[in-house]
């Protein structure tokens, strides 16, 4: 009998069944209401999860397709990543990461060092994706003295304030606009064509910098746009504009944090591209299920900051937590002996092969695109327009017969998919199948999109 990690959905219940609601319920009493969001369709409350399956604390199982926001690319609780987590947790939970740093410290910095693409890696440890940002932002500035920043439409770097003066996401900034930083500048992100025009705004902001005069020394980019809608650059795009940044003396900084450790079928995205950054963000993926991210660079620019006398320029209390720390050396173990990397890439080929067969000549349905296990399926309205809110009808709909997706895009007309590369073939096939029927019955005029909102937070 399988047990759960390799179960097909098993829906006992109204989706949200009873406990759930009431959940949501309690929620709404003691939560900010601007967190999660709360209807009589939506959330599920999570009880248990495993592999590819999630199980609710109503007792239904899921097929998980979206890896948690992109954190479970090894599967939810793999038995080699939790009982690392189980013998660490009985000697060292905690420790003082720039004071008095556990082993575990140096031994992860190790293993990023040589992973990355220097030879002389230097690596700051954090806790979440916004604050890897945040120390790449600061080392660009102290590396090349400049404090303006280009970055994309589309973008999505974190929301704490240096990281979201780097997002374009309007509905994001706008309540904080005027606490952002002035001095960042948004090029087009050259998805599906005008890579020229998008290199020649990219050219002409290294030249004049930013606005409020602000001198670019920052280039933040994702090598294919997560959040936005899996938009992947014109091949060429990232090459060509780390090159025009060099030679403005700007340093480069890929933000990985989602496409990093073989989410899109090799290590790093930026390596489909046959070329690297100054500047590299990970996390997600990276701690196993716990809170972990970094950034990292060459010896040569991470020696921008100055040596620490006793006080670091950049730090916090989890820094180096040993907790997370052993968890992302079980991870990097489970994925270079499970050959996860391989087995996104093969597997992301076969859902995205599926889906492109099963939805095909399916009106509303625009491009099915991605790499590896990042996948995106774009949704359209009757007038050829983005239809808004179409990934969150379809994410509402799949629910209920026991599938888990996310919408993406600002306008949230994408379907994004993550899933584990430990899912078994028989689970993306029964999961291509249930999501392609959520599809059709969101697009299908008769069924209308009732129930769209706006894209889930994450």
């Amino acid at each position: 009998m399988s047990q759960l990690g390799a179960l097909l959905p098993q829906i006992s219940t109204a989706v949200p069944g009873p406990r759930s609601m009431a959940l949501a319920e309690r929620l709404r009493g003691v939560e900010s209401r601007n967190v999660t969001h709360l209807s009589p369709h939506f959330p599920v409350f999570w009880e248990e999860a495993a592999g590819a399956n999630v199980r609710d604390v109503d007792g239904n199982v899921y097929l998980d397709f979206t890896g948690a926001f992109g954190v479970s690319l090894a599967g939810h609780a793999h038995p080699a990543i939790t009982a690392r987590i189980r013998r660490q947790s009985e000697t060292l939970t905690h420790g003082m990461g720039d004071v008095h740093p556990s082993a575990l410290k140096v031994e992860l910095l190790e293993r990023l060092a040589a992973l990355s693409p220097w030879p002389d890696a230097r690596g700051v440890l954090a806790s979440t994706g916004s604050e890897a940002v945040e120390i790449a932002l600061k080392t660009a500035e102290l590396a090349t003295g400049r404090s303006g920043i280009l970055s994309f439409e589309g973008a999505y770097h974190g929301l704490t304030l240096g990281s979201l003066a780097a997002t374009a996401r309007s509905d994001f900034r706008e309540p904080f606009r005027r606490r952002l930083f002035e001095g960042v500048v948004f090029a087009p992100f050259p998805a599906g064509g005008g890579m020229a025009h998008a290199l020649t705004v990219v050219e002409e902001a290294l030249n004049q910098g930013a606005p409020a005069g602000h001198p670019i020394g920052a280039v933040i980019v994702e090598p294919i746009q997560g959040r936005a809608g899996v938009r992947i650059p014109a091949e060429g795009f990232l090459a060509a504009l780390v090159e025009l940044a060099r030679r403005a003396g700007a340093m480069v900084i890929f933000d990985e944090i989602f496409t990093g450790f073989g989410r899109t079928g090799s290590m790093f995205a930026f390596q489909h591209e046959g070329v690297a950054p100054d500047l590299l963000c990970v996390g997600k993926a990276l701690g196993g299920g716990l809170p972990l991210s970094a950034c990292l660079g060459s010896e040569r620019i991470m020696s921008a900051w100055p040596e620490s006398t006793g006080e670091a320029l950049h730090t916090s209390t989890f820094l180096g937590h040993p907790l997370s720390c052993a968890a992302a050396l079980a991870f990097l173990d489970v994925l270079a002996e499970e050959n996860l990397v391989e087995r996104a890439d093969a597997l992301g080929g076969e859902i995205a092969g599926r889906l492109r067969h099963q939805l095909e000549g399916v009106v509303g349905v625009g491009e099915v695109r991605g790499r590896g296990l990042l996948i995106g399926i774009e949704l359209a309205s009757a007038g050829g327009q983005p239809l808004e809110g179409g990934g969150a009808a379809v994410a509402s709909a799949a629910l209920t017969s026991g599938l888990l997706t996310l919408p993406a895009g600002e306008a949230g007309h994408v379907v994004e998919l993550a899933p584990p590369a430990t899912m078994t073939s028989e689970q993306a096939e029964v999961g291509v199948g249930l999501l392609a029927a959520a599809i059709r019955s969101v697009l299908d005029p008769a069924n209308g999109c009732a129930g769209m909102t706006r894209p889930a937070s994450r």
